[in-house]
Order: C-alpha cells, then structure tokens, then sequence
C-alpha cells in the first residue's frame, strides 16, 4: 500500500505536468494614467511644502 501511495503521489507530482512560467507582458501607460501620476506627484510636493512652512513657524 506505501508503495502504491508513493509511485501516484510520484506521478501525480512530476515537473512534466507542470507548466512553465509565462512572465507577464508590461502594457504601455494611457495618457490619462500620466496625466493623473502626474497630478498626484504635484499634489504630494504641494503638501509636502505646506508641512514643511507649519513645522517652521513652531
């Protein structure tokens, strides 16, 4: 029974049913996603000073 239950878990296991790994392809950002990154980067310099001049003052 051991033997049995090794040899399917063997053949069950084996790295010829396994399939290779298809890396993903990288898509090209939209002009929309730019504008918006681009955007939330202002937006984070922006607040970043604002914190920067209330630290200041104290």
């Amino acid at each position: 029974m051991h033997r049995l239950i090794f040899t399917i878990a063997t053949l069950v296991s084996s790295p010829a049913l396994a399939e290779g790994f298809d890396r993903p392809i990288p898509q090209a950002q939209s002009a929309t996603a730019e504008f918006w990154y681009a955007m939330a980067c202002i937006a984070l310099i922006a607040s970043m000073v604002a914190v920067h001049k209330l630290v200041a003052r104290r």
